[in-house]
């Protein structure tokens, strides 16, 4: 077990960064937030991220030195090999390796839905709402009695793509994006993951705004399709 200070280098959007918080939350790690402007990044946030990008996740060992993890996927498996708190691997090697492959596959889907919600006109947001309508029938049938990824119990894959789902909170808002039309079991599996106090916690109470000020600044098509 790491006695180690974290400190989670955030911004208020990113999901890889809920990942983390969600990890830290359901292994009942202490931890602090520290965000930053990725439009205006400071000079101390570059010296110390070599991708440019948040999650970091910084580490203060009981000598005061302090060792920076970044990507978030790195991150969670950090905390999974230090930290006492509950699983969230499966013990069997090949069942961890078919959930990293859904961690994955949900890093694909975070792609494209980068694309739907900058999408400028209803040609590329069509391309990219079907591409999102494609992944989720494979999750759909991936998926299955639940309630969470597998089964009874919170893994890495439900930290993975319960910020995915929190995207269409806010989009739900604005227009029926139809994307969860034919995957009940996903939509039943969204509704679990919305009330998991780690879910509702991994972000600030502002969330929802500040996504809408995003969509603004990208002239998004979503946003044109508001009622």
């Amino acid at each position: 077990m790491s006695d180690a200070k974290l400190t989670l280098v955030s911004h208020h959007l990113c999901p890889y960064v809920q990942r983390a918080a969600i990890a830290l939350t359901e292994k009942g790690v202490p931890f602090e937030h520290r965000y930053v402007d990725l439009s205006a990044k400071p000079d101390w946030f570059l010296a110390i991220s070599p991708l440019g990008k948040v999650p970091l996740l910084i580490v203060r060992q009981d000598d005061g030195t302090e060792v920076v993890l970044f990507e978030s996927a790195v991150i969670c498996e950090y905390l999974e090999e230090t930290q006492p708190g509950t699983p969230l691997h499966p013990a069997d090697p090949l069942t961890r390796a078919r959930h990293r492959g859904w961690i994955e596959f949900g890093s694909s889907i975070l792609s494209d839905l980068w694309g739907f919600e900058t999408a400028k006109d209803a040609d590329a947001y069509e391309e990219k709402r079907k591409a999102l309508i494609d992944k989720f029938a494979r999750v759909e049938a991936e998926l299955k009695e639940g309630p969470f990824f597998a089964g009874e119990r919170f893994s890495l894959v439900d930290a993975v793509y319960a910020p995915i789902f929190r995207y269409f909170d806010v989009f739900d808002t604005i227009t029926d994006t139809e994307v969860f039309a034919q995957t009940p079991k996903v939509q039943a599996w969204r509704a679990t993951l919305e009330a998991r106090p780690s879910v509702v916690d991994a972000v600030t109470d502002d969330y929802a705004a500040r996504l809408r000020e995003f969509l603004l600044a990208h002239d998004a098509w979503l946003l044109k399709k508001e009622a």
